[in-house]
């Protein structure tokens, strides 16, 4: 059986070559006569594999020293629960510049424990674009200011993500993490579920500046303090060590691959020919978003008439493209291209969407 084509936004679509290499070394890692998901975390076999996959990652992503690398369990729901934990005093404002539905997520588990402020949204216009910066109403006390840097299920991308004033600024980078060139000082901090772009589902990455860890915060358990897991290597417990080794090797392959400049222009190539063939189908095929906000990495699309929407997904399937089905926020379709997503799988697609016009028109 051959591999489909798999536009899921996540669990992801992973290299091929990465998933070889892990399959090859399930059963035995290197030398030490055991599996590496049976090795101990504080072994020397796997302290390596951690410290390469944080020097990978800071070299793909030109992570500045004075910030840290914090390898969490858990997705990016989990750390938007933690930031005003870590970075915000009790009661104190933080802002959130809402620009879809993970955005609003992040402002809900932040709510419980400090004054989260809606800064800026784009629901009233159906999230088909991000809030213009003039919009931003921001307190003058905020511990931070939040922004979701792509949202996977409305398809819309910040291009370049507007200065927050004072406050630090705190983006979610899960949907496009290392698919360009990102100037990571910018940021206080920046998070990433791994399922997307970087690895398996199960660990996230912070990268957050050093002089944030030590703010006091509110109080917290030992394993929720971020400056405390940094001090540990993200050892304070058992970390997830099979999704932290299978994360390596992502960032490995894609600096093998040219690294986040390359990864930048296939992006753009891929997102060019899909919105070429929705915009080209003569409505057909329609996209809502703005184009200036359109994402790169989560394309929304819907038919003509939503009665052709099964015949469409099960059309593809037989044509070895899987996991089209837009979010049932949405519904329509959706096409996810991260980086393990060949050129050769768009131009697939696109193929069909065009057979299948020309079949169902």
């Amino acid at each position: 059986m051959s591999r489909a084509y798999n536009f899921s936004p996540g669990p992801a679509m992973l290299p091929e070559p990465v998933l070889r290499q892990a399959q090859a070394t399930m059963l035995e890692f290197g030398d030490c006569g055991a599996s590496i998901l049976e090795i101990s975390h504080r072994g020397p076999e796997f302290i390596k594999v951690a410290q390469q996959a944080e020097a990978d990652l800071r070299t793909l992503l030109a992570i500045p020293d004075d910030y840290a690398v914090i390898f969490t369990a858990g997705g990016a729901t989990t750390v938007q629960a933690l930031l005003p934990l870590n970075f915000a005093a009790p009661g104190q404002p933080c802002d959130y510049v809402v620009s879809g539905h993970w955005g609003k997520t992040a402002l809900k588990q932040a709510a419980h424990c400090v004054n989260a402020r809606t800064a800026a949204s784009s629901e009233a216009g159906g999230f088909r674009d991000v809030p213009a910066r003039a919009d931003w109403q921001l307190s003058p006390d905020a511990a931070y200011v939040h922004v979701t840097a792509n949202e996977t299920i409305h398809g819309v991308e910040w291009r370049d993500i507007p200065a927050a004033g004072n406050a630090p600024l705190i983006a979610d980078f899960s949907s496009s993490i290392a698919s360009e060139p990102l100037d990571v000082s910018k940021f206080g901090a920046i998070y990433a579920g791994a399922q997307k772009n970087l690895g398996p589902v199960g660990i996230s990455v912070l990268i957050v500046r050093r002089d944030l860890l030590e703010r006091s915060g509110q109080p917290r358990a030992p394993i929720f303090d971020y400056a405390a897991q940094a001090k540990a290597d993200s050892m304070l417990n058992t970390p997830p060590s099979w999704n932290w080794y299978v994360l390596g090797l992502t960032v490995k392959w894609m600096l093998d691959e040219g690294g986040v400049a390359e990864f930048a222009r296939r992006s753009a190539r891929k997102a060019a020919a899909l919105y070429a063939a929705i915009d080209g189908s003569g409505g057909y095929y329609r996209n809502e978003v703005a184009p200036g906000a359109r994402s790169r990495m989560n394309v929304p699309f819907f038919l003509h008439d939503p009665a052709l929407d099964k015949v469409f997904l099960d059309e593809a399937k037989q044509a070895g493209l899987v996991a089209l089905k837009g979010h049932r926020v949405l519904g329509g379709m959706r096409a996810s291209l991260y980086n393990a997503m060949p050129e050769a799988g768009v131009q697939a697609l696109v193929d069909f969407m065009r057979e299948f016009q020309q079949a169902h028109g």
